[in-house]
Parts: C-alpha cells; structure tokens; sequence
C-alpha cells in the first residue's frame, strides 16, 4: 500500500512540475527572484539587525561579550535565561525567514537568467 501511494506520489509532482513549467517563464522566474530577493532583504535586514540588539542588551546587563560576537550570535543562546530566549528568539526566527528568502530568490533569479542565456 506504501508502495502505491509513493508511485502515486511521485506521479502527481511530475506532473506538476511539467506544468509549473509551462507557466512559469524564464523571464517570470527571473522577476518572481529578483521580488523574493528584495522581501528577504527588506525582511532580513532590520529584524537580522534587532536581534543583535536584544541579545547584545540582554546578555551585556550579566556579562561582558567576547569581541566578535557577533559573527556567531548562536553560540550565545544558551547563555540566554528562558525568559530572555522568548525575547530573542522571535526576531532570529524573523531574521533566519529573511536570509531563505534571499537565498531562494536569489538561486531563482539566476537560474532564470542562466535559462535565458544558454536557451534564447
């Protein structure tokens, strides 16, 4: 039975990725890259930026932080009380949505652009 619905399945996602294509342009995908590229960074920068600043207050009100702290902020979190993670945490997450966003839109708008010039 497991079997079945596995064929069936990978049946339907061919499918739709045989239809994605057909709508789907290359200069669409180039656009709909270059769009999610910008939301990740209108959403990335500042939420990326206010996390900094809600870890850096609430670990510099107990300790000093090592210089170059924050290349790797993650390693800090465990130094982090339960209350002052929930703090943090909201704008991690919001930052971290913001870096796959240009990360997607970013291989999507190249991947377009790499279709267009090698299939004119």
């Amino acid at each position: 039975m497991l079997e079945i619905l596995l064929v069936l399945a990978s049946l339907v996602v061919i499918g739709l990725i045989g239809l994605v294509a057909v709508f789907i342009t290359p200069s669409r995908m180039v656009e709909f890259g270059l769009f999610g590229l910008a939301l990740g960074l209108f959403i990335g920068i500042p939420t990326g930026w206010w996390y900094h600043v809600v870890l850096y207050r609430a670990l510099t009100a107990r300790r000093a932080l090592p210089a170059g702290w924050w290349r790797k902020p993650v390693e800090l979190h465990p130094l982090l009380t339960l209350d002052e993670y929930r703090r943090v945490r909201p704008w991690f997450v919001a930052g971290a949505l913001g870096f796959f966003l240009c990360l997607i839109g970013g291989v999507a708008a190249i991947a377009g652009m790499l279709v267009i010039r090698l299939y004119p």
